[in-house]
């Protein structure tokens, strides 16, 4: 959907209709953020498959994950949306070019906030869980050579 959105968002801005083109914005936001929430699930599921590998039951865990990755980008998308609809809106690259409208973020600061930040923090969280897994695998790796030359002995 997100690449869906991106795609159509330039041709519906054409149709200058301030409604549609905050829908388009909206909806583009939220498909990014799902993304984002979803990548961030997966790297969750990666370490409770690879670190937490017994006695890991999570009661209702593809709920959960599914509650999780489609409502937290729709909490953000709300928040935005109650403090003031007008930020998302069409923004112009240029005047010669018509076809370079495109419906988005308006406010710097709304963009940095839901967009870049969520992001860093997605990406901080991914990059824990990787380097998490990575001791993981490093330190079996390591217990199974220390025990292959016992048994060698």
């Amino acid at each position: 959907m997100l690449n869906m959105m991106f795609l159509t968002n330039s041709w519906l801005s054409s149709f200058n209709q301030p409604g549609l083109c905050i829908t388009m914005a909206t909806l583009l936001h939220y498909f990014l953020l799902a993304a984002f929430t979803w990548m961030c699930l997966e790297s969750v599921h990666f370490y409770l498959a690879l670190v937490k590998v017994f006695n890991v039951y999570v009661p209702k865990y593809i709920l959960k994950c599914c509650i999780a990755g489609w409502g937290i980008p729709a909490i953000v998308i709300t928040l935005v949306l109650i403090i003031n609809k007008d930020f998302y809106g069409n923004g112009s690259r240029s005047e010669s070019n018509p076809y370079s409208n495109f419906c988005w973020i308006q406010d710097n600061t709304v963009f940095y906030i839901s967009v870049v930040a969520y992001f860093f923090l997605i990406f901080l969280t991914n990059t824990a869980m990787f380097i998490t897994v990575l001791h993981q695998i490093h330190s079996v790796k390591s217990r199974t050579q220390k025990r292959s030359r016992v048994w060698q002995r």
